[in-house]
Formats: structure tokens, sequence, C-alpha cells
């Protein structure tokens, strides 16, 4: 990535989508006017989306897709670009099924410049129709977490372009998790990640199908194997423990329940450590979402043995995309 001189206070944009359609055209519309360059990165869209991205101002950057695709592929193209036009000092990354939300940008912009030791800073996701589906809900209430030091952002989040150079930009080769792996390099080279108390964007997930919910989640299982096997080893543990979880609840306790039951029906009680689970998690959680916080195991584990059979076959993971 190129070195240039920062624009001080400039916030530039890098937004990134496949086939979005009108959820493009107001993912653009809702970015001030002082907010350039704006730059689009299309991943082989066939719907209209480059054309609608020129004529709303933006630079596009046609993705190679004779390559694998990664979201964090794209992302590192479109900060690239970036830098080639203006080299402003922040950047919003989004991606193209998102609306930032009015007032997000000025308190983002002034919390970095008030913390100069912070490189990311991210506000409150929600999902623009939680009420649609419950898969909806289950995104919105995934979103919902702590105000204050962070370890990890999602898709959405300003960021000092510096920051994000320093540590070489996102791992282009991860299919999933890229953000939580970026923020990883990031706090070991000194820089703080924090979610603030501020409405920053909506996200029209449009799931409306069980299979779509439990692509999600496999996605989710591959990332937090993959993440332990980069950044597994102390201090850090990223992600060690979230696999362990999904391969035990997942994989380990089902099996032997079945297999023990070849020698003895007792086994079977096992299953019954699932509605325990349940109603564990039910008192922080609640039980909506206790329920699928524990079913969910099953997928993640089915990620996590995905990535691990890719690794020992030495094969390029695929990218798990839910819509």
């Amino acid at each position: 990535m190129t070195d240039r001189l920062r624009v001080s206070g400039a916030v530039g944009a890098v937004i990134i989508g496949r086939n979005e359609g009108a959820r493009l055209v107001a993912c653009l519309a809702s970015f001030p006017s002082d907010v350039r360059p704006l730059v689009y990165v299309d991943s082989g869209s066939t719907d209209g989306s480059v054309a609608a991205a020129r004529a709303a101002g933006a630079e596009v950057v046609d993705l190679d897709m004779s390559l694998a695709f990664t979201a964090a592929r794209a992302r590192n193209a479109g900060l690239a670009r970036l830098v080639e036009l203006g080299a402003p000092e922040f950047v919003q990354f989004v991606d193209g099924d998102c609306v930032l939300q009015p007032g997000w940008l000025p308190a983002a912009k002034t919390f970095l410049s008030e913390h100069p030791l912070v490189g990311v800073v991210c506000g409150r996701r929600r999902e623009i129709r939680p009420e649609a589906s419950i898969w909806n809900r289950l995104c919105d209430a995934e979103w919902d977490t702590p105000v204050g030091p962070a370890k990890a952002c999602g898709g959405d989040a300003l960021m000092r372009v510096t920051a994000v150079q320093v540590v070489g930009g996102y791992d282009p080769t991860l299919i999933a998790g890229e953000e939580p792996e970026l923020c990883v390099r990031l706090r070991a080279a000194g820089w703080q990640v924090w979610r603030i108390d501020q409405e920053m964007t909506l996200h029209d997930a449009a799931m409306t199908r069980i299979g779509q919910w439990w692509k999600r989640t496999r996605r989710g299982g591959h990332a937090f194997a993959e993440g332990a096997a980069l950044h597994g080893a102390p201090p850090e543990r990223h992600w060690v423990a979230e696999t362990r979880r999904a391969v035990l609840w997942g994989a380990v306790l089902p099996v032997v329940a079945i297999l023990g039951a070849l020698v003895s029906p007792w086994s079977l009680l096992l299953f019954l450590l699932y509605p325990l689970q349940i109603l564990r998690l039910s008192r922080r959680y609640g039980m909506e979402r206790a329920v699928f916080m524990t079913l969910a195991k099953v997928p993640e584990a089915l990620g996590v043995l995905q990535y691990w059979l890719n690794r020992l076959r030495r094969r390029q993971a695929r990218l798990i995309e839910y819509k």
C-alpha cells in the first residue's frame, strides 16, 4: 500500500458488494458529501451495481474474479485505490448491504481524534428488519456488543488508514473472520479497538430460511478454527475457547452419546445436557437466543471440521455464502 501524506481529519470510504441492487444504492446515498473518495469494490455483479455506484459518484474497482474471492481481498483492493486517490486519515469500511446511520461519522471521527492510540472504532450495527424472521433477530442480538475497549470489530468500522497499513491490511486468504484477525494484529502493534455507544449502520441480512442461518453459522465455525490456528497461542488465545466449545457440544458429545448407546442405552442421557445448557444460557440471553446458541454448535463444529480437512488436504477453502 502506498505511503502518502495523510489529509488530516479527512474520511474516505470503502464499500464492498456483489449484486446488492437497491441496497447498494441506499448504502452509497447514506454517505455525506464530504466523505470522499467513495470506493466501491465489485466482485462480479450482474445486476447493474457497477453502473449505480458510478452514478452515485463512487470510484469503482472491479475485483479480478479469476482469483479466489474473499471480502478481505476486496477491502485491501479498495483501500489501495482510496490511498491512490486521496490518502485520507480515516477510512470507513462498510458492506454494500448496510446503510450508514446519521451522526455516526462525526461521533466516530471525534472519538479517534481525541484518542490517538485507538486504531479502530465501531458502533451499534442493527438489523434493518429484525421482525421479518428469527434469523434476522439472532443477527441483531449478535451485534449488540459491550461498549468500551474491544478485541475486535465487524465489517463496518472507522479505521485509521495508517494503522491498517502498518500491519499489512487484511489477510486476503481468510474466507471469514478477517476483521477480528486484523484486530489481533492491530492490538499486537499497540493500537486499541473500541466500541462506542453510537448507532452506526443498518444491515439487511435478508435471512428467511434456516438453511441461510446454518451456512452463516458454519462459516463462523470455520472462522473460529482458522483464527485459533493463526493466533491461538498465549497470550492472545484467539478463538480457542470458541473452537473448543463448538467441537465439544457440536461433535464430541453427540458422537459419544450415540456410540456409547451401542454398549449401554444410559449413554443417551448425555443428550439431557443440551436442555440444561439452554436453561443456563437463557438466564443471560433469553430462551429464544439460548436455544439457537446451543443448536449452533453443530454447524459450527462442521465449519471447524471443514477447515481442518482443507488444511490436511492442502486445499484452498471456498467462500461460504448464505445469501
